[in-house]
């Protein structure tokens, strides 16, 4: 019997311990590894190319690069990883451009407990996560 393959997720964030928590939630589910942790968007586009995720969960407030630029990076040159963008920003005008630059979902910070498995789940599947943010 083959071994099934976990699917790859890179972290940006640049919060550490936001990072380190959120990183062993997701090595805590079945089918699911971390590969990677970036503290800003240039440092996620680097580790991108040397452990081929398919998918990157990102803050949008991010030193050097944010990370609407980084998922608009990733769409241009690796627009077969997935993007799932975990912010705290609530406002409409966010949700329009991370979808503008191609993230497949958005999930807020304040409802990860609820949010973020079934929108990394959908995203697997091709689907996209953008639940109402009232």
């Amino acid at each position: 019997m083959s071994k099934v393959k976990s699917y790859r997720i890179v972290l940006a964030d640049d919060h550490e311990l936001f990072r380190q928590d959120l990183r062993k939630i997701i090595d805590g589910m079945s089918g699911l590894k971390v590969v990677g942790e970036a503290g800003d968007g240039l440092e996620l586009l680097k580790l991108i190319g040397s452990v081929s995720p398919q998918m990157a969960i990102l803050d949008i407030s991010m030193p050097k690069l944010r990370g609407i630029e980084a998922a608009n990076e990733i769409e241009q040159k690796h627009s077969h990883i997935k993007v799932l963008i975990l912010t705290i920003h609530k406002d409409d005008a966010y949700v329009r451009r991370a979808i503008s630059v191609g993230a497949e979902g958005y999930v807020l910070k304040e409802n990860i407990d609820r949010d973020l498995f079934p929108a990394i789940s959908m995203i697997r599947q091709g689907q996209v996560f953008f639940p109402s943010l009232m």
